[in-house]
């Protein structure tokens, strides 16, 4: 049973048919986007329920959040630098 945990644990992401290669900026831009969503859902429990921030302002930084960033971060490769002849 142990063994098959183990072969879980080591077993990659897969993404039609390729490994997910997360690389340390996509893992900033993931940073990025909870951070974003915080922010969405402290301005979402400010003040009375009909200000901006909990009217306007909240609900365009999460669906700013969950719909733009998050998925960038995901899918976003860095292009390969060709050397310089």
């Amino acid at each position: 049973m142990k063994e098959k945990r183990e072969k879980a644990a080591r077993k990659l992401v897969r993404k039609g048919g390729e490994f997910l290669d997360l690389a340390a900026s996509n893992y900033k831009l993931f940073g990025l986007g909870i951070l974003i969503l915080i922010a969405g859902y402290f301005f979402l429990a400010q003040g009375p329920a009909d200000s901006f921030m909990s009217l306007t302002l909240a609900p365009i930084l999460l669906v700013f959040g969950y719909c733009v960033v998050i998925p960038y971060a995901i899918f976003w490769k860095a292009k390969k630098r060709e050397p310089q002849k």
